[in-house]
């Protein structure tokens, strides 16, 4: 493991708080690694989720003595080396073959893991569609269907929903353009069956392209784009209370905060309420004039005395205009 570094500047302090857990998470990287043995079709399917995740994305190709649920040490050496907060890792053998892991880190530690066994009879990899493909580093539509992935209490397939969705997402934004949105990644389940093995998750990406329609909304076409992954649920392990405790904590009144002094008008815009501190005007850095210039001479208490044109004397208490007339 990685020994515990202490800053000694303030430049190698901000690179550690950068690194440590956020409040609000910065894009995930995701790192790639393979076993000593790992199948030609783990390779082809961790090369295709390698380039639909770029540029987030990591990949080495050296091999890597690793087991992943036996000791997880090596893991987490890479994701705090390379700073990623997620991993897939690919390995091959008799007992358990074509197998690709996802890991998701907290605080460079291993929090969950799911195996899944790619189904060599129905992979398809994106070269093998002759359809067009979409430029890097754009966010896809990520779409799930199946009563598995919404059941009530968690299972396999809400831990599989939740990985593949925080790999798949991308940056969080809050605009997205239209023409930005030009593939799909649909996952979808199958009803599960008494006496039956688990169903599978397929995954499928499509390209996405609008044609006219005659009328004021286009007509959506979908077209195939690969990979095209069946999976099937292998080894699953869950994440501690304590450190998914801690993964999900949030500062005290966050969301009361967030909430307060935002009201709504009549016209349905939200408007919001900022409270500043007391002004105190005599204190604020006006343009220089001679007329408001305080005179030594001057005993009075409130501020400089100049003369209008009528006559008056103009006194300023704290920027509030008061007019004295002579008698």
């Amino acid at each position: 493991m990685l020994r515990q570094i202490k800053p000694k500047n303030a430049r190698s302090k901000r690179a550690l708080e950068k690194k440590a857990p956020q409040l609000h998470e910065n894009p995930k990287m995701t790192l790639f690694l393979r076993y000593t043995s790992c199948s030609e079709i783990v390779q082809l399917a961790m090369g295709d989720l390698h380039s639909l995740k770029r540029p987030m994305a990591q990949k080495f190709t050296k091999k890597n003595d690793i087991h992943p649920f036996e000791d997880p040490s090596s893991l987490e050496f890479f994701a705090e080396k390379n700073d990623c907060s997620l991993m897939v890792f690919g390995s091959h053998s008799k007992k358990r073959p074509h197998t690709v892991t996802f890991c998701r880190m907290f605080d460079f530690k291993v929090l969950e893991m799911l195996e899944l066994h790619v189904d060599p009879e129905t992979f398809r990899t994106i070269s093998q569609f002759k359809s067009a493909k979409a430029r890097v580093g754009l966010k896809p539509l990520v779409s799930f269907s199946g009563t598995a992935f919404d059941a009530p209490v968690a299972n396999n397939y809400t831990l599989a929903k939740s990985l593949l969705l925080d790999f798949f997402k991308g940056e969080d934004t809050n605009n997205v353009d239209v023409e930005g949105l030009q593939y799909m990644v649909h996952i979808s389940v199958a009803e599960e069956e008494d006496a039956q093995p688990a169903p599978k998750i397929q995954l499928r990406t499509y390209m996405i392209s609008t044609k006219k329609s005659g009328q004021s909304l286009p007509r959506v076409e979908v077209e195939e784009m690969g990979p095209r992954i069946d999976f099937r649920i292998g080894r699953v392990k869950e994440a501690d209370v304590d450190m998914m405790k801690a993964a999900m904590k949030k500062p005290k009144g966050l969301e009361a905060r967030s909430k307060k002094n935002i009201e709504t008008d009549i016209i349905g815009d939200k408007v919001g309420r900022i409270h500043l501190g007391k002004q105190d005007l005599n204190d604020m850095q006006t343009r220089k004039m001679k007329g408001l210039k305080r005179n030594r001479d001057d005993d009075t208490e409130g501020g400089p005395v100049v003369s209008d044109d009528e006559g008056e004397d103009v006194e300023f208490d704290g920027g509030v205009e008061i007019k004295k007339i002579r008698v």
